[in-house]
């Protein structure tokens, strides 16, 4: 994971040790695609604290070499059907210049048939290292 991350030259790229202590400590609400034995893309997710019944969706990733082929969109997909508890939405942020992601949620909330609203999320003020604004994409309610 944290060599897809690495090489997606979009994706925040966290620490190594995030990535097992994610796959440990969230594995319910995250998943791999994997092609022969190896994997080529990730999506990992989270219950927010206070709001259980929202899937907050961190990072989804392919490897360069299996993009295109909709490894993203079927990952997304498999996602709220594999929680041990339902989900009514699913959240996201998206750098408003992450063309990619966009169509991926986008799609993901057209191809259910429900709302998606978009507003800000995080000003770049926040972020000390000059990183761009983060959107909030809310999708639901998922069924």
């Amino acid at each position: 994971m944290w060599r897809i991350a690495r090489d997606s030259q979009v994706l925040d790229l966290n620490a190594s040790y995030a990535y097992v202590l994610w796959c440990r400590d969230f594995a319910g609400t995250s998943g791999v695609a994997t092609v022969d034995g190896e994997v080529v893309g990730f999506v990992t997710g989270y219950r927010r604290p206070k709001q259980p019944a929202t899937l907050m969706v961190w990072q989804v990733a392919v490897d360069e070499q299996f993009r295109g082929r909709g490894i993203a969109s079927r990952m997304l997909d498999a996602l709220p059907e594999g929680l041990d508890r339902p989900v009514s939405s699913l959240e996201t942020t998206i750098t408003p210049d992450n063309t990619g992601s966009i169509r991926l949620f986008s799609g993901f909330a057209e191809s259910r048939g429900t709302q998606l609203l978009r507003e800000p999320a995080f000003d770049s003020s926040l972020f000390p290292d000059g990183h761009e604004p983060e959107l909030l994409f809310r999708i639901g309610p998922l069924g």
